[in-house]
């Protein structure tokens, strides 16, 4: 079947994250099972681009944000350019639909004193899990690393002489994110204590072998996982802010908007986050721009 070559196209050949692939997959699921049950269609030569309008359409009469839509659009527009590359369709019904506007959403970000608080007066506990947690905490804010670069992360991945880390980001492309001494220390505690939990748990799991590569793992053993690292880091942000959002992604927002706010170019800031395209990054220059506005508004006397 044709939409399977397209899911095998995106995983093996263009490296799509497993998360990405799995959304574009269901995403042409639910396409397909609406275009059955609205017009019959089982053929995709036969899909035209009023029909596409006509799926946009009941998706917003569900209440799905213009953001979730467009993503859908997104995987639509590359399942298309895939088909008529294959010569399963005559032409591109994607060309003539518009994308629903999406709002920009300022990225949220932690105030520098809510990460004093966080980095320097929070008890984290003793032993392998507190320092385990303290070190998830400070890399996210110290390099700005996605959470599924993190969950991936292995000590040889680790640069000790060069202060660096490497990480593997979006579609398999390697970077290398810089550390500053503070972590390097932190990161020498961390090890030593996770040397001595290995010599504890390899008696008792067999199984840790597999997973004994990695920087990170669960207090029995099995390898870190992404709900894991965003329960532990929204229990911790929920001690120092009350903002609604307390993901990874926050710390990841916060790295890159003090960066912007101390004078780092945005190009810079980009090859640090890994953005293929600068237009990604600059969406941290608006949080810059409305600090710039709160501080005239309080000092200009004509504001």
């Amino acid at each position: 079947m044709v939409k399977d070559r397209f899911v095998a196209y995106i995983q093996f050949e263009k490296r799509y994250s497993p998360h990405t692939v799995t959304a574009y997959r269901n995403d042409l699921d639910q396409f397909y099972s609406y275009l059955a049950l609205q017009f019959g269609l089982s053929e995709i030569r036969e899909v035209t681009h009023p029909m596409i309008r006509s799926w946009v359409v009941h998706l917003i009469e569900q209440g799905l944000a213009p953001r979730s839509i467009n993503r859908k659009l997104t995987a639509l527009k590359s399942y298309f350019k895939f088909l008529l590359r294959e010569g399963a369709v005559d032409e591109n019904p994607m060309r003539k639909v518009i994308s629903p506007k999406d709002a920009k959403r300022l990225p949220i970000f932690l105030e520098k004193e809510q990460i004093r608080s966080l980095l320097d007066e929070l008890e984290f506990d003793k032993g392998f899990s507190g320092l385990r947690d303290r070190l998830i905490i400070e890399m996210f804010y110290a390099t700005g690393m996605r959470l599924s670069e993190l969950v991936e992360m292995k000590e040889t991945d680790l640069d000790f002489h060069y202060s660096t880390v490497k990480v593997l980001g979006k579609r398999n492309k390697e970077r290398l994110i810089p550390f500053s001494n503070k972590i390097r220390e932190l990161l020498y505690l961390y090890l030593d204590e996770r040397s001595r939990f290995i010599e504890k748990i390899s008696i008792s799991a067999v199984k840790f072998k597999e997973n004994s590569q990695y920087l990170f793992f669960t207090d029995s053993g099995r390898r870190i996982y992404p709900k894991m690292v965003y329960r532990l880091v929204n229990r911790y942000l929920s001690m120092v802010t009350t903002l609604k959002k307390r993901s990874p992604h926050v710390l990841r927002h916060t790295f890159a908007t003090h960066l912007l706010n101390n004078g780092a170019e945005l190009n810079a800031v980009k090859e640090l986050l890994g953005h293929v395209n600068l237009s990604a990054t600059q969406i941290y220059t608006h949080n810059t721009i409305e600090k710039l506005k709160q501080v005239y508004k309080q000092a200009h006397p004509k504001a």
